[in-house]
């Protein structure tokens, strides 16, 4: 029988618990082979907070959880599991209605499972900063200096801001941490 991925929606901030129950109930019933997956997309982010770095899990799409069921030939979730989800405290309905639940496309597996799969990787700064932006530096060689948000780059978590230096403007790459809004 195919596998196939739903959209789960449960209890805001109790994804993890509502997963984990999920978990225990399909192997207390021996459904394993019907449910094999079940996810909470997140990925980790890292923050500057009162001057410390902290490495926090961040949820991709809070409030829902990913499951992959083996479907019959009619694409239609097996009744068993179907119970066995509606009776999981803390979950609610699959995206698409209540009969009639839609898998998720391809497309969206796809870019679901590389989320979770590169969530492993280095923490990705959290970087809250706007183009446009006016900022000030608070460390390194242009503390003090004002100027605007030109760029964030999020992949090496640094911005560039256009200061003005000796009348001039120039632009500046910094880490994100080095500057502070206005």
């Amino acid at each position: 029988m195919p596998k196939t991925w739903f959209v789960l929606r449960v209890q805001s901030n109790k994804e993890d618990k509502v997963k984990n129950s999920l978990l225990e109930l399909i192997k207390a019933r021996g459904l394993e082979h019907l449910l094999t997956k079940v996810l909470v997309p997140s990925e980790k982010v890292s923050e500057i907070k009162g001057g410390r770095k902290k490495v926090m899990e961040r949820k991709i799409y809070p409030g829902y959880l990913m499951v992959e069921v083996e479907v019959d030939e009619n694409g239609q979730i097996p009744k068993e599991v179907w119970f066995l989800i509606r009776e999981t405290p803390g979950a609610g309905d699959f995206i698409g209605g209540k009969n009639k639940p839609v898998p998720m496309s391809g497309y969206e597996v796809e870019k679901m499972l590389s989320e979770v799969e590169h969530r492993e990787e280095k923490p990705r700064a959290k970087i809250e900063f706007r183009e446009g932006e006016k900022v000030r530096v608070k460390e390194g060689p242009f503390e003090n200096y004002d100027g605007v948000v030109e760029e964030v780059l999020p992949a090496s978590g640094r911005v560039k801001v256009m200061l003005t230096v000796f009348g001039r403007a120039t632009p500046v790459e910094l880490e994100y941490w080095q500057v502070e809004p206005i």
